[in-house]
């Protein structure tokens, strides 16, 4: 089995999670969480982060409502994610991810209560977790 590299992306208007992973482990790790004008990041640094960690795929969480219906977010979610695939020729991937932020604080708590739970880093976990549940279904 290849290695493949997942860049996971927690879209968020104000701010975008980032966190890498691989199949081979199944894991992720937080890597950054980068700032975003309603909705639109500083596409260079999306370009610095693929050119520095060369993804197989890119996942984008998508925040579907509980019940799985789709919102104002989700179709954003999924704008971000075409303009990745359509400006950098990277094959992206979406991931239902209605439970990452709470989980993700959770995992932080347990790491470093409350003093871990700043929003980057909450964003960042979050895209851990897009990718790991990413992973998962892949089995």
């Amino acid at each position: 089995m290849n290695a493949v590299t997942v860049l996971g992306f927690d879209f968020g208007t104000k701010s975008i999670g980032v966190a890498i992973g691989q199949q081979i482990t199944g894991s992720a790790t937080p890597l950054t969480s980068i700032k975003a004008n309603d909705g639109i990041p500083k596409w260079e640094e999306i370009g610095a982060l693929i050119e520095e960690w060369k993804p197989d795929i890119i996942v984008v969480g998508l925040p579907l409502n509980m019940d799985g219906s789709e919102q104002e977010m989700t179709q954003r979610a999924r704008k971000f994610a075409n303009r990745i695939s359509g400006r950098f020729g990277v094959k992206t991937a979406t991931q239902d991810e209605r439970l990452t932020t709470a989980d993700a604080k959770a995992r932080l708590f347990e790491m470093g209560g409350f003093k871990a739970l700043s929003k980057g880093q909450v964003d960042s976990m979050s895209a851990v977790l897009i990718i790991e549940s990413y992973l998962g279904n892949l089995y």
